[in-house]
């Protein structure tokens, strides 16, 4: 039986398609994605993740039942263990300060999709919330797992940490319980009557992912 994240792929198949098939994922699996591609991405990650926290945090204020906080929290500390991760590559790859990161202004697409998905939250419900942060949360899973095999069948792949983390078991279970949580919010009732509303949303997060690759394949052609 489809989930109703199935479903929200299924009515955006062509902003599922550019987010988790784009010229930077390519890239990143035959391993010629340029450095400075992924060096910017990992900046705009990082301030990207400071403002999920606060969608997490947006959780935790519109939840409704102590289910509801415990994911928030657990939200967050998976975010701040994300956020150590970049700090630590972009210091061991690029010789970055922490300073040096925070210093790094935000790019604009960065600002539209984060503000777009604290404004999802802010007007909206929780799953309004939840689904504009899942193409995030569960897309980078199946991202994780399609690069898997170019990583593991090449010893010195020059992504294969990036590659581990989002195919570790721990990353699959932090997507799955994304897609159940979502599944039991839906349960609560309403999502049939709005669906297209809620597809809406999801397409949009999904677009603003593609516009997040194209931002690291950007700064890589100007230099």
């Amino acid at each position: 039986m489809s989930t109703l994240f199935d479903r929200l792929k299924e009515a955006s198949p062509a902003e599922w398609q550019a987010y988790t098939d784009h010229p930077f994922i390519q890239q990143m699996e035959d391993g010629t994605l340029p450095p400075v591609a992924f060096r910017e991405y990992l900046i705009q990650d990082y301030h990207f993740l400071v403002q999920f926290a606060r969608a997490y945090a947006l959780i935790g204020y519109k939840a409704r039942s102590l289910e509801d906080l415990r994911y928030a929290q657990e939200g967050i500390g998976n975010i701040l263990h994300e956020t150590q991760q970049h700090v630590k590559r972009l210091g061991e790859l690029y010789g970055l300060t922490p300073e040096d990161i925070e210093s790094t202004p935000e790019d604009p697409a960065n600002i539209a999709y984060t503000r777009f998905v604290l404004d999802a939250g802010a007007t909206g419900d929780l799953l309004d919330l939840h689904v504009a942060l899942s193409p995030c949360v569960i897309g980078y899973a199946e991202i994780g797992r399609r690069l898997k095999p170019a990583a593991d069948a090449d010893p010195n792949h020059p992504y294969a940490e990036w590659i581990a983390e989002y195919s570790s078991e721990w990353y699959q279970e932090t997507a799955r319980s994304a897609v159940e949580h979502i599944e039991a919010l839906a349960a609560r009732g309403g999502s049939e009557a709005r669906f297209q509303d809620i597809a809406e949303i999801f397409a949009t997060a999904s677009r603003a992912e593609a516009a997040f690759w194209q931002m690291g394949l950007d700064r890589a052609a100007t230099g």
